[in-house]
């Protein structure tokens, strides 16, 4: 396994940036499914206040100091700025989700030092990895891409 990989799951508190009150986004699974394996995530959105009963931040800024980790998954337009506000605060792990890079946001994520993980899908990775994950990390890991 890639060491950027490792390194971020084994961060326990994770910032997950996409989640909405719409539960039909990606981030809204993602952050669900790493609860359920027993992270802590704390869901970041500027309007919302709440998301599946939990106090929604409205920035990285607002918890500084309380997460290890980012998990972003939003339109590529919108990743450099989340980037940035990660080095800002001290987060260096940072995976971003299938579809949310480019190569502008490659450049800022090695322009600002950060670990970071992209095309690659978080629950193929963050244990325990089960069920139709499972079976397409075996794939990925055979072949080389899913």
């Amino acid at each position: 396994m890639e060491q950027s990989i490792q390194d971020f799951i084994n961060c326990k508190r994770i910032a997950v940036v996409g989640c909405s009150s719409k539960g039909r986004k990606f981030g809204n699974s993602a952050y669900k499914e790493l609860k359920q394996r027993g992270y802590q995530v704390l869901p970041v959105h500027p309007t919302e206040n709440e998301i599946d009963g939990d106090k929604c931040f409205p920035n990285l800024e607002a918890l500084r100091g309380k997460i290890d980790a980012v998990f972003i998954s939003v339109s590529s337009k919108y990743v450099e700025l989340i980037l940035n506000e990660a080095a800002s605060i001290g987060i260096k792990n940072v995976w971003i989700q299938q579809g949310a890079e480019s190569n502008q946001v490659i450049d800022a994520a090695n322009r600002l030092g950060l670990n970071f993980v992209f095309k690659k899908c978080i629950l193929m990775y963050a244990p325990p990895v089960k069920s139709l994950h499972k079976f397409h990390r075996s794939i990925t890991n055979f072949f080389g891409r899913l």
